[in-house]
């Protein structure tokens, strides 16, 4: 039995069943149901960046410590000052967003290319910083000791601030063979030689007494414990097994690792939504500058990708909360 379709309505109009569902054209339903459905994934993603830190909340790293740099000012502890500046900046480019859409009603080219041009520069600085601020993350500042359990140490002075490991280790010279892919442990090349070794920390260690161990357990409060000299001294001595410089998939010199999983997974797949809503926007940009739009009649476009560059702000919101302020 064959199947009979009539078409009623204007010709050529895809929707031909009465009044378009909620009042929205088939595309922006679709867009809709796209940031529905994403909005579902970065909220399970999110929710196991919670339940990991509620597990390990007496071991999570302090974020005002871990993001305290700003460009520039290299030495000075300004934490979350540049987060705070990448969120206004990310947010202010969903205003620009909304003002190209507003000029889009009202069939102002001119305006919707000024816009979109100032929401893409935003999109970029925003993509810039953030790879800025991998960058530090995965570098590190000061260091630390790992443990024989996979915990960190982390040097302080008397005063509680803290000290990075070069500043008072000085690695002997010595010759030792760079384990190869032949002859290493499970067959996996050593990315690199350690730039020191556990007798290097515990001779600088010794040699300098004012300083003092402070481990990644947090107090009730929610401040590091540090111990006395005496316990920092047979801390690293039966304890240190290595030194930690910056952070990665396995290990980082902030603390608990599954933080620096869980920043490098939910941040990098945010920017990578940034970096497709930048691209989207250009295409759109380089529309609007063709007239494409003047032709048809309708910036409906624009307004399309507008939802989806406010989705992404609200998402970073969300990121921001969670990692950065809780």
């Amino acid at each position: 039995m064959e199947a009979t379709v009539t078409r009623t309505g204007t010709e050529g109009k895809t929707w031909g069943g009465g009044n378009e569902p909620l009042r929205v054209s088939y595309g922006k339903l679709m867009m809709w149901f796209f940031i529905l459905s994403d909005a579902l994934t970065f909220s399970g993603f999110l929710a196991s960046y919670g339940f990991a830190r509620y597990k390990y909340s007496n071991s999570w790293p302090i974020a005002d410590e871990v993001f305290n740099h700003f460009p520039f000012l290299h030495g000075v502890d300004a934490p979350m000052y540049y987060v705070a500046l990448m969120t206004f900046i990310l947010i202010f480019s969903s205003v620009t967003m909304v003002l190209a859409v507003d000029a889009g009603h009202q069939m102002k080219k001119a305006k919707v290319t000024f816009y979109m041009l100032l929401t893409i520069i935003g999109g970029l600085i925003f993509l810039g910083s953030q790879a800025w601020e991998w960058k530090n993350f995965i570098q590190g500042t000061y260091g630390a000791i790992e443990t024989k359990g996979g915990n960190i140490l982390q040097v302080v002075n008397s005063e509680g601030e803290r000290v990075a490991i070069a500043d008072f280790v000085t690695a002997a010279p010595r010759e030792r063979v760079l384990h190869e892919r032949s002859n290493g442990l499970w067959f996996v090349d050593e990315p690199s030689l350690p730039a020191y070794e556990v007798s290097d920390i515990t001779q600088g260690f010794a040699a300098n007494p004012d300083l003092l161990i402070r481990t990644q357990e947090l107090t009730p409060t929610g401040e590091k414990v540090v111990l006395t000299r005496q316990q920092s001294m047979a801390k690293i001595q039966t304890e240190a097994v290595g030194v930690i410089q910056g952070a990665n998939l396995h290990k980082n010199e902030y603390g608990h690792p599954l933080f620096g999983d869980f920043f490098f997974f939910i941040t990098g797949f945010h920017g990578f939504h940034v970096l497709t809503g930048v691209l989207i926007n250009l295409i759109i940009f380089f529309n609007v500058l063709l007239g494409t739009y003047e032709r048809r009649g309708s910036y409906e476009m624009v307004e399309k990708v507008g939802l989806y560059w406010h989705f992404v702000d609200l998402v970073w919101v969300f990121v921001f909360t969670f990692f950065y302020l809780v």
